[in-house]
């Protein structure tokens, strides 16, 4: 594996965060609360110093130190010497500095929209705590861009997490639920819930770190599944054992689809218009048969009737056990923990899928409505 860690090693330089404004938004809430430190220890030092040296009350001591610090001319409440007016002096240019600090770093929060920024931060992060089943991209390159509009288009919850500012910005641009962090790190991960998450996607350009995130993602989830982008051959096996559940590298997938273009130009314009595009008539999905809620476990395809009541088509059965049936014929059984590949239009699968009955796998989501 040494070749395969050569080319680019995870980089540990940026602290998770959700936008590149939160530095600064936090920076603005920490200078604020020392500002206003400053101005109660001000406060503090002139209500002690007009009673203790100069023997006032403790009520004239502190509307003194008011006054003096609000500079309002009130004028003296009790008559001081100079002593006590050198103090007041140093008590005016400190009260000063202290709220002119406080309404300079206001003002900046103001003018920079931090204030609006935490806000979207903490509705971000509540959105984040909420996410379960969801989907998680990471990086937002060329690859990562064209998953998340599929993923788009078709409704399910995901969010993105990507180590650049630039690719962050424009996901936030395009409307994505977005993470500014380093995708290798369990904290980022933890951080879009991998936990509860369905699948995660690593689309980084670099094979070490697509490993990286297999591995980590595995550790925390079990059962997520795994699907990761490869660059190489060599790659390409090496993220298998790992433990991607499906690999892909784009110049094989890409290869092969242009040659399939090329020779059966029908085939493929009917098979990428029924797998992606928001135009689409016709819809592909996977239904779950579950032994508790479905009804048909144990029949035949012919006897369940699920042609002639729904419209939609199935064209293949994935079994428990790994097997795949295709083309499967009216004597095929459906069986508990089988899968149907299925294909029809949108109002078409959703019979079908009430037929069924709801799905509560994590596995397998729903079709889209």
């Amino acid at each position: 594996m040494r070749r395969l860690f050569r080319r680019r090693r995870p980089t540990r330089r940026r602290r998770n965060t959700y936008s590149i404004l939160e530095q600064k938004y936090y920076r603005i809430q920490t200078e604020l609360m020392a500002g206003a430190i400053a101005l109660a220890v001000v406060f503090i030092i002139g209500t002690l110093w007009y009673s203790l040296v100069e023997g006032w009350s403790w009520q004239d001591a502190a509307y003194m130190t008011i006054i003096t610090l609000a500079t309002v001319g009130y004028g003296e409440t009790r008559p001081l010497e100079n002593r006590g007016r050198l103090f007041t002096i140093a008590l005016i240019l400190m009260g000063l500095v202290s709220i002119g600090y406080i309404v300079n770093r206001f003002t900046e929060a103001i003018i920079q929209g931090y204030f609006q920024e935490g806000i979207k931060l903490r509705q971000l992060r509540r959105l984040m705590d909420s996410l379960i089943g969801h989907y998680i991209i990471c990086g937002f390159s060329r690859t990562g861009r064209q998953i998340a509009k599929e993923f788009w288009a078709e409704g399910v919850p995901f969010v993105i997490i990507d180590a650049e500012v630039e690719s962050v910005r424009m996901a936030q641009m395009e409307g994505y639920n977005v993470y500014l962090g380093d995708a290798t790190l369990d904290e980022s991960l933890l951080e879009v819930g991998v936990e509860r998450a369905n699948c995660i996607v690593a689309a980084l350009p670099s094979d070490a770190e697509n490993l990286y995130i297999i591995i980590s993602a595995k550790t925390l989830n079990p059962q997520i599944r795994v699907i990761a982008r490869a660059s190489t051959e060599e790659g390409l096996q090496k993220l298998q054992r790992g433990g991607a559940d499906v690999v892909i590298s784009p110049y094989i997938t890409g290869g092969k689809r242009m040659a399939a273009a090329a020779l059966r130009p029908q085939v493929m314009d009917f098979v990428d218009g029924i797998i992606s595009g928001n135009d689409r008539q016709l819809y592909m999905e996977e239904l779950l048969i579950e032994p508790g809620t479905c009804a048909f476990v144990g029949e035949t395809l012919q006897k369940a009737e699920l042609r002639s009541q729904t419209g939609a088509l199935v064209l293949a059965i994935r079994r428990a056990d790994g097997t795949l049936i295709g083309a499967p014929t009216g004597d095929t059984l459906l069986m508990a923990g089988d899968i149907l590949i299925c294909m029809g239009t949108a109002e078409q699968l959703r019979n079908l899928n009430q037929i069924l009955s709801p799905i509560t796998s994590k596995q397998i989501r729903r079709p889209r409505s």
